[in-house]
């Protein structure tokens, strides 16, 4: 009777505990309160909403603050992200400071009153950053030296400048005349200083720009300069290079720094500059929309990841322009989604604090440049609060743009960005966007260790299928791997981009480690996945891998089916959210279903189609697969599974003949 009443008794504290558990994990996530479905009938956001979004991630910062001294510091994330030592710890502090800010400026800008856990979070921003310049302080920043290069402390002094100039009346003004002639030799120390040649010298734009608008002396020749330089980085269709890389960051960081600092700087000062980042700016509404999901969801793709949502602030940045041409409630659809993409996800926030990676935690996706608070860059989309209340963004219908206007069931869409050579494609039979883009880094050569891999060296990005990362024994997910003279297995990430012709991607790839192991590829985007043709012109026998996408397991166990269609192995798994089918056409030997722990972004457990061969030199060199997707639940006609068969292949030439009646041509030989 007494075990009895135990095990009651325990069952009740079990359940009671389980339950404030789930309570705790529900309340964690951030929820739209009030919706309106009128003017926002696939979010429900409105700009409140966008307030209420900054507010959940500045109240979980917050939670580290008990006092008006305690700094902007959060619980380090275990990996290679930094501090590693004590050394780094007041940049870590300076990087908590300055990224909150830019969730806490637009919101100071409307409420200079705003409290926070007790706390009045104007004046705990004016102290802190009064703290940067007192040397008695551990918060202390000391100014460049005499030929200190550049540093995350520009960085970071960039940011804060940004964050002045927009709401200099809340977090500048009222600082004491000392502290303002302080900071004001301390941050020109470094924005009066060498840069970084990517979109980092922004940084030094932005501290020269504010001071100078302060009435301050600065070196104006090099404000100049650095604007120029910038401007160099353009490469057409909204694109700006990163040097090297084009990713989502190489696209919103320059886009948005060249508007803020037009409206709030620019055109009072350079006109002439303010019309170049206008023009610049005005070409990405026909292009930039088309790499987000019909739900509003970014991919996972290139460095920077974690932080997210600022990947969607040039679309409320659009309302400065209010341009008639501009369809403002699809840019407002898309922003939304992709705040509700992540701030809703259960796996986002740890310790009150957004974690470094997708949605959860996940160390592949980050740079060892990122401290925690890295996060809050993040933050940069609510600058889009400074659009007033009245403008189209704000005011305009929800809608899904050529998503419903335009697309139709069972066709697929290529967006070729010319100088930038990315491709961008949708899909809208699962209401997905796909990106494919330059990479060409040497992992021995890449000292960040980001550039060469997985976050770039990937075949193609897909909003649908998060990049899952290579494992030891080969495990590939959309892209060949190859075992090399250390018989490990390495990946290829020395892509050459050929052309885009006739509806087909054309590059070459060689192995980083033997440049005789070399490969023509083309992919094919059909309105159900992908067709690849590549061609093997390497001199030597090789093993080799390809992968699909991989699949998370979800709540549900992953089941696969296999079947024979004209001759054809068909291999489909599905997760209960997706199914992805691979089909070998031609030159490909085996297929595996690979299992993986610890490699994919959304769960533990992850399951990939991969197909292996091993290619003689001597043999026919050109291996073909579709690389299929669907809903789960859908039906697969014969049809979809093995829409094309190639009927002839011939001097770098192949011919494919679908099933629909037309036939492609791919054609490696150069021009």
């Amino acid at each position: 009777m007494n075990q009895l009443k135990v095990l009651l008794f325990l069952t009740v504290i079990f359940g009671q505990s389980l339950f404030s558990q789930q309570k705790e994990n529900t309340e964690n996530v951030f929820q739209v309160k009030n919706p309106d479905f009128k003017n926002s009938p696939y979010t429900g956001m409105t700009k409140q909403h966008w307030r209420d979004a900054a507010l959940y991630l500045l109240e979980g910062a917050f939670t580290y603050v008990h006092s008006i001294d305690d700094p902007m510091k959060f619980p380090k994330q275990e990996g290679k992200s930094y501090p590693a030592n004590e050394s780094q710890v007041p940049t870590e502090k300076l990087e908590g400071l300055c990224r909150t800010l830019f969730i806490a400026s637009p919101l100071l800008k409307e409420n200079p009153n705003l409290v926070i856990n007790n706390i009045e979070v104007a004046d705990y921003y004016r102290y802190q950053i009064g703290k940067l310049t007192d040397p008695t302080s551990a918060s202390y920043i000391e100014p460049r030296g005499k030929n200190g290069g550049p540093s995350q402390k520009l960085v970071e002094f960039g940011a804060l400048a940004l964050s002045l100039m927009t709401n200099p009346d809340v977090l500048w003004k009222p600082l004491p005349q000392k502290q303002k002639d302080d900071l004001a030799k301390i941050m020109l120390s470094y924005g009066d200083g060498p840069t970084v040649d990517s979109n980092w010298k922004f940084f030094n734009i932005f501290v020269l720009s504010f001071f100078k608008d302060q009435g301050y002396s600065v070196n104006e020749k090099l404000l100049v300069e650095y604007l120029e330089k910038s401007l160099k980085h353009y490469r057409s269709n909204g694109w700006y290079n990163d040097a090297p890389a084009f990713d989502y960051y190489s696209m919103w960081a320059f886009q948005m720094y060249g508007t803020i600092w037009s409206e709030f700087f620019g055109k009072k000062h350079y006109p002439e500059f303010v019309a170049k980042f206008a023009s610049n700016f005005g070409d990405l509404k026909d292009n930039y929309p088309y790499l987000f999901s019909k739900n509003g969801e970014m991919i996972m793709w290139g460095r920077s990841i974690s932080y997210r949502t600022g990947a969607v602030v040039p679309f409320p940045l659009m309302g400065f322009y209010n341009d008639p041409n501009t369809n403002y409630g699809w840019m407002r659809r898309i922003s939304s989604g992709v705040i509700k993409q992540f701030l809703t996800h259960p796996d986002f926030m740890k310790d009150n604090v957004p974690t470094l990676g997708f949605y959860g935690a996940f160390e592949p996706a980050v740079q060892n440049y990122s401290c925690r608070g890295s996060v809050y860059w993040m933050g940069k989309v609510f600058l889009g609060l400074l659009v007033p209340d009245n403008n189209p963004f704000w005011t305009s219908k929800e809608n899904n743009g050529d998503w419903d206007t335009k697309f139709k069931k069972d066709e697929v869409y290529n967006k070729y960005q010319g100088d930038s050579q990315i491709l961008i494609t949708d899909y809208p039979n699962i209401g997905a966007s796909e990106v494919r883009a330059w990479c060409h880094e040497k992992v021995s050569s890449d000292w960040q260790k980001f550039r060469s891999t997985e976050n770039y060296n990937r075949l193609s990005y897909n909003s649908a299928f998060l990049w899952q990362a290579d494992g030891e024994n080969g495990e590939v997910s959309m892209n060949y791997v190859i075992k090399n003279k250390k018989e490990q297995w390495e990946a290829f990430r020395l892509y050459t981009f050929k052309k885009f012709e006739n509806g087909i991607y054309y590059r070459n790839a060689v192995l980083e480690t033997d440049e005789n192991i070399k490969f023509n590829l083309a992919d094919i985007p059909l309105p159900n996945g992908i067709l690849r043709v590549d061609k093997n012109n390497s001199d030597k026998s090789i093993s080799m891998r390809l992968g699909h996408y991989a699949s998370p397991k979800l709540d549900k166990e992953i089941i696969t089916t296999k079947k024979k269609i004209e001759g054809h192995e068909v291999t489909i798994i599905d997760n209960g959210k997706y199914q992805l089918a691979v089909i070998p056409l031609l030159g490909w030997s085996k297929t595996e279903i690979v299992n993986a722990k610890g490699l994919h972004p959304e769960s533990n457990e992850s399951t990939v189609i991969n197909i292996v061969a091993v290619s003689e030199p001597k043999k026919s060199n050109v291996f073909s697969v579709l690389m299929l997707w669907k809903k789960s639940g859908e039906k697969w006609s014969k049809k979809e599974l093995v829409p094309a068969k190639i009927t002839d292949q011939e001097n770098g030439k192949v011919v494919i003949e679908f099933k629909n009646g037309n036939n492609k041509l791919v054609d490696f030989n150069e021009k």
